[in-house]
């Protein structure tokens, strides 16, 4: 694992060296006056590095290790070979190349039914986010993880269903009471100002751009109309999520940004000293901090016992040993905090 650690930047550089390689044999004039008159053991060495080597150099720079991620990395490397290596050169090797297209077809297939099982339970997760306790940003991913099989398609349309669900189905809520990470910022004035700029772009561009690029233009159309429903979801998810306590649990979200549940019982302690405080966050941190100009230091950071599992966007699962706050109540959230705490020790 240390040579693993290490070497990072080693594995993609010799990814890189496969690819560049095997496009400069194949592509290029030089790589064409070189290849023997007998080219078949050249391209089975180009299909061993597109298929082996590639993706298992692609995994030690990525350290995700899977039977997964291999075959859909390998039978990407099936079709680069196919767009790579001449037809007349990869004919011996074809039924290869076709068995690794045919692997990922089955694998899209096969992610295709959590899709199909989502939408079939949707009345059924609706219903249980309904009679659950907890705020729909954490109740609906928990109700979606009950009737659909944990997978990363699945936690990407979840995070996209929340964002139109705030976006466009939440204004007639009211925001409950409780501790917000926002009202004492300039976070949510920066978002409307960020809306306001993208409606005069799309309205001030737009129309010549359609003129001279019709692609491009409907392209960028589609992606500032997703901006915007994406902005407002997160000023809604802010204001109707404050941070939420049960006698177990606190539940700390940032709108659809990123969420996390922290148990009472992991807690190890507070850490309030202002010199940590106001150091750079390590890597292991998750800060809940409303970004402005400035972002200010958290009023405190949360070590935990061991790792917790933090939601980000699209669904992003990670793991962080501390979680720093800044809150618009920090004495209160502090003595929430160590209250529970002491009641649990």
């Amino acid at each position: 694992m240390y040579i693993v650690q290490k070497g990072k930047y080693l594995w993609l550089l010799m990814l890189g060296l496969i690819l560049s390689a095997n496009y400069m044999l194949y592509q290029t004039a030089i790589g064409t006056t070189i290849l023997p008159p007998e080219a078949s053991p050249v391209v089975l060495g180009s299909l061993i590095d597109l298929i082996i080597m590639g993706p298992l150099f692609f995994m030690l720079y990525r350290k995700n290790f899977s039977m997964k991620t291999a075959i859909l990395l390998a039978a990407a490397g099936c079709v680069l070979a196919r767009i790579l290596i001449p037809s007349h050169l990869l004919a011996p090797f074809a039924t290869i190349t076709w068995a690794g297209i045919a692997a990922e077809a089955a694998l899209i297939v096969f992610e295709l039914l959590f899709v199909f099982a989502f939408f079939r339970y949707l009345p059924k997760i609706v219903e249980m986010v309904k009679t659950n306790t907890l705020p729909v940003i954490f109740s609906f991913p928990k109700a979606v993880d009950n009737y659909v099989r944990n997978n990363p398609i699945v936690h990407v349309i979840c995070s996209e269903s929340l964002v139109f669900y705030y976006a466009l189905c939440s204004w007639r809520k009211t925001p409950p009471d409780g501790i917000t990470l926002h009202k004492k910022s300039s976070f949510i004035a920066l978002q409307i100002m960020m809306i306001h700029a993208i409606i005069v772009e799309t309205f001030a561009i737009h129309w010549w751009l359609h003129n001279h690029f019709p692609v491009l233009s409907i392209v960028l159309l589609i992606l500032n109309v997703y901006s915007v429903i994406f902005l407002i979801a997160s000023i809604q998810s802010i204001r109707l999520n404050p941070v939420y306590t049960d006698e177990k649990a606190i539940y700390i979200s940032f709108g659809i940004l990123k969420r996390i549940k922290i148990d009472f019982q992991d807690i190890e302690h507070l850490i309030e000293d202002e010199t940590a405080l106001k150091s750079k966050l390590s890597k292991d941190t998750i800060d809940f901090i409303a970004k402005e100009f400035d972002a200010g230091n958290p009023d405190m950071i949360i070590k935990m016992k061991r790792p917790v599992t933090a939601t980000l966007f699209m669904g992003i699962q990670k793991e962080y040993a501390k979680v720093a706050i800044k809150s618009d109540n920090p004495n209160r959230l502090r003595a929430i905090i160590l209250n529970k705490i002491n009641h649990d020790t």
